[in-house]
């Protein structure tokens, strides 16, 4: 049992999960819903009584050669004498395991709780449904956001951890960095409720960034990702989160209705082939159901249908849900599935091409085609400062003339080195938090390996230097500034992806702007992404 003069206060939550080989531990029911009020003042009243990580127990000679150092979760070999500087706090965190500490308030007695800690403990509610309650995981289409859940800032503990961590590191303030980055550990787990989970990506991403400006050989090893992920895997992993959670297929069934839009509306004497240029994250999976719509027109499918996919290049490794395995290649199979629905089609792939090098000539792009460009997920990655490659790219997709661009991205502030790192680690916070608790919902609590994958690589945000988003009236201006007009999407466009919405958990909902008719995606009240339609002035 915990003993009751230990820091580790009975109202602060504990993850619950099942683990393998595990050690029972008597505690009391425990109440996640902690406000930033409670966990700050737990933080502060418990930092006098605290030892710090490196100056009082990893520098002390008589605890190195105490034998039970031996079951301490860090690697003492590490530490040098000298344990105030940015380097060794690095190099202490980066050697931890993920075996959690508790820290009682008697002197040189350390509670350690090992790896398998909890074999007995009951899983959280999101996980195991339990007797006598209902589940707080919402069912689709029917169920009410509950207590501590969703974007209730005062349930979302994770967070007044993680950035007033971030707001430590940038003021260089070492030793409360040392405090939090240690409950941090305690607390972070990889399963478990959405603030778990988020801790233990956020703690990632904050030893990242420390080992990054200190000693890069002692680097975090990062979470699974799609590039490091079996094509198998990653194949099964997008069809299943794509079929549970709208966060890509709603913004991917907007941009198939519009180009259906834009293209019913051409001249079909002068303009006869349909060339889609795709800078996206869909991985082709988007395509099918475009070249079923396409099949089933009047008149049938245009006698020419151009694909030409805009593969990401080696430095755009960090964006998530851009890349994919080594050996993944959707092609054959679309160009299978458009043959038994009688499409004529070719698909084109550029391979590290960067987007500011696209032009007309380098897409093969002519007069007597319908080009429609779609960009979705991705022009965020483009740097918005110095130099300003976005603004640049936005004109090269003016000079390319196409009939139509369709733009879908996060919206959000943005979340790149131009501001401090703690405001826009606090933004990329925010942006996981809406995903991990989505997907928390969508897999309804179960721990898969799909779910492990996507999450992984949605934790890219918090790493990834390019991640600057900008918000959508943003985007509208910096659209209208190198020559498009903004147009509202078809009727039709919006109703199929309300009735696509339905599918999908109540916390969803979409919303059409009036002023001017973009589409927004917004979880549990909080706006996800944008879509809007833009054509030549």
């Amino acid at each position: 049992m915990i003993k009751q003069g230990s820091l580790f206060l009975s109202s602060f939550p504990l993850n619950t999960t099942p683990v393998p080989e595990t050690m029972m531990f008597q505690e009391p029911d425990l109440d996640p819903d902690l406000n930033s009020g409670q966990l700050l003042e737990w933080l502060e009243d418990s930092m006098p009584d605290l030892p710090l990580i490196l100056d009082d127990l990893y520098c002390s000679a008589d605890i190195m050669d105490d034998p039970w150092w031996g079951l301490d979760p860090f690697d003492a070999n590490i530490i040098s004498t000298s344990c105030n500087s940015l380097d060794n706090l690095t190099s202490v965190v980066c050697s931890a395991t993920t075996s959690p500490v508790v820290i009682t308030d008697q002197p040189r007695q350390l509670s350690v709780v090992a790896a398998d800690l909890s074999k007995k403990r009951k899983a959280p509610n999101d996980h195991m449904p339990q007797t006598g309650k209902k589940s707080s995981v919402n069912k689709k289409g029917t169920g009410k956001p509950t207590k501590g859940d969703g974007n209730n800032k005062d349930g979302r503990w994770a967070e007044q951890l993680l950035n007033p961590c971030a707001a430590a590191i940038t003021a260089g303030n070492m030793t409360r960095v040392q405090h939090l980055l240690f409950v941090l550990q305690e607390l972070a787990s990889p399963t478990g409720d959405a603030n778990y989970r988020l801790a233990a990506h956020g703690m990632q991403a904050l030893l990242r960034h420390l080992s990054t400006t200190s000693s890069p050989a002692k680097a975090v090893t990062p979470a699974i990702t799609f590039a490091t992920s079996k094509p198998s895997l990653f194949k099964r992993a997008l069809i299943n989160f794509n079929d549970i959670n709208p966060w890509f297929t709603v913004p991917n069934n907007i941009a198939n209705n519009a180009i259906l839009q834009v293209f019913s509306e051409q001249d079909y004497g002068s303009c006869r082939t349909l060339h889609v240029l795709d800078i996206g994250v869909s991985h082709g999976f988007q395509w099918p159901t475009l070249l079923e719509a396409l099949s089933r027109r009047p008149g049938g499918p245009p006698p020419l249908v151009r694909l030409t996919v805009v593969q990401p290049t080696h430095d755009d490794h960090q964006i998530p849900f851009a890349n994919c395995p080594p050996d993944y290649d959707f092609t054959s199979n679309i160009l299978r599935f458009a043959k038994d629905v009688n499409v004529n089609l070719q698909i084109n792939k550029l391979d590290n091409c960067p987007l500011e090098n696209l032009n007309a000539q380098v897409i093969n792009s002519s007069v007597d085609e319908t080009l429609i460009i779609c960009g979705q997920f991705r022009l965020h990655s483009l740097n918005h400062t110095k130099p300003d490659n976005r603004a640049a790219f936005l004109k090269l997709m003016r000079n390319m003339e196409p009939k139509a661009v369709i733009l879908s991205d996060n919206n959000m502030d943005c979340s790149c080195s131009c501001s401090n790192f703690d405001s826009t680690f606090s933004q990329s916070l925010d942006y996981l938090w809406s995903f991990l608790d989505s997907t928390s919902v969508a897999f309804k609590g179960r721990e898969t390996e799909e779910r492990t994958l996507v999450e992984g690589e949605a934790a890219k945000a918090l790493i990834n230097p390019c991640e600057m988003n900008e918000k959508k009236e943003k985007w509208a201006e910096r659209m209208t500034g190198v020559g498009f007009v903004e147009h509202a999407f078809a009727d039709s466009v919006v109703d199929q992806a309300r009735a696509l919405l339905k599918k999908y958990d109540s916390h969803w909902e979409m919303r059409v702007e009036d002023k001017d008719g973009s589409i927004g995606l917004w979880w549990k009240g909080q706006p996800v992404s944008f879509s809007s339609l833009w054509k030549l002035a």
